[in-house]
């Protein structure tokens, strides 16, 4: 079995961060490792608190895992500390690491930065250059780039001026009312447009961790990174339109409807409270008639 180390925050109500990190590991069928930068108090509905670990901890939790099963791939999620992301590149460069996959979370989809400009500058500086891809959201790349996003071929522009400047390629992550769901790479000076069509389904929290613990996984097994992404592609659309609907807010996606027993077993209960539900529409008839 190939193997994954996901170097991210812990989600408690298990949607995002380490825990979608792993789950999706799991599901493509890659043994999967985790470093955890924070900790954080969260559910579907927000975040209360955040408690990061030291970077002495962090340090320590990389190399027990690079001493022993040496990753194959590795995902790195939000670090909003500089001091950690200096230590996760010095780990890396010293383990010589491969197929490094960084998600690049600064903004949040309401605009909100989520990590400080030193934190970005470092990102920029120690963590980007490393990576064999890195997949912004459009607010992200706005950030890196420095240039306005407004339509597809902005995307491709911006895209082009991050892989060229960070010598990286560059997976450019579609929505926020630019094009309908599709993804540009660019990759030795060439472009690769995943087009997607958006789910009709409003529980999307942990889909940017999903889609890039996918490519993870994907270049552990030996794929080339076009595979990789379109591999991601379609297990992220797959958990996308199984509709799982829990929480209170933006919930998590379905990260086991590709595992059989697991899709089985979902669709069992699914029956169950269709049929409950049903019973209990045809009793609520009985007693109005």
């Amino acid at each position: 079995m190939r193997t994954a180390l996901t170097i991210a925050g812990s989600d408690s109500s298990g949607g995002a961060g380490i825990q979608a990190d792993l789950k999706t590991m799991i599901a493509n069928n890659v043994y999967g490792m985790s470093a955890i930068t924070a900790l954080t108090a969260q559910n579907t509905t927000g975040v209360s608190a955040v408690m990061e670990v030291t970077p002495e901890f962090l340090e320590q939790e990389i190399d027990m895992v690079f001493t022993d099963i040496f990753p194959d791939a590795v995902k790195i999620g939000m670090v909003s500390a500089s001091s950690l992301i200096k230590v996760i590149a010095a780990k890396l460069v010293q383990y010589n690491a491969k197929n490094i996959v960084v998600d690049t979370v600064m903004v949040a989809t309401s605009g909100a930065k989520l990590i400080s400009d030193d934190a970005i500058g470092t990102l920029k500086e120690e963590l980007i250059p490393l990576a064999t891809v890195i997949t912004p959201n459009i607010p992200e790349a706005e950030v890196l780039s420095g240039m306005s996003i407004k339509t597809e071929d902005d995307m491709m522009k911006a895209a082009e001026k991050i892989g060229t400047e960070f010598e990286v390629s560059v997976l450019l992550k579609g929505g926020h009312n630019v094009n309908d769901a599709t993804d540009i790479l660019f990759e030795d000076g060439e472009f690769t447009f995943f087009r997607g069509r958006r789910i009709n389904n409003p529980n999307t929290h942990g889909t940017g961790c999903t889609l890039s613990s996918a490519i993870a996984s994907n270049l552990a097994k030996g794929y080339d990174l076009k595979t990789a992404v379109k591999r991601a592609k379609d297990y992220i659309s797959g958990a996308l339109a199984a509709g799982l609907d829990l929480g209170h807010g933006s919930g998590p996606l379905d990260h086991g409807f590709n595992i059989p027993e697991f899709a089985a077993d979902s669709a069992v209960l699914t029956d169950g409270r269709n049929n409950a539900a049903a019973e209990n529409t045809a009793q609520e008839v009985g007693h109005g008639e």
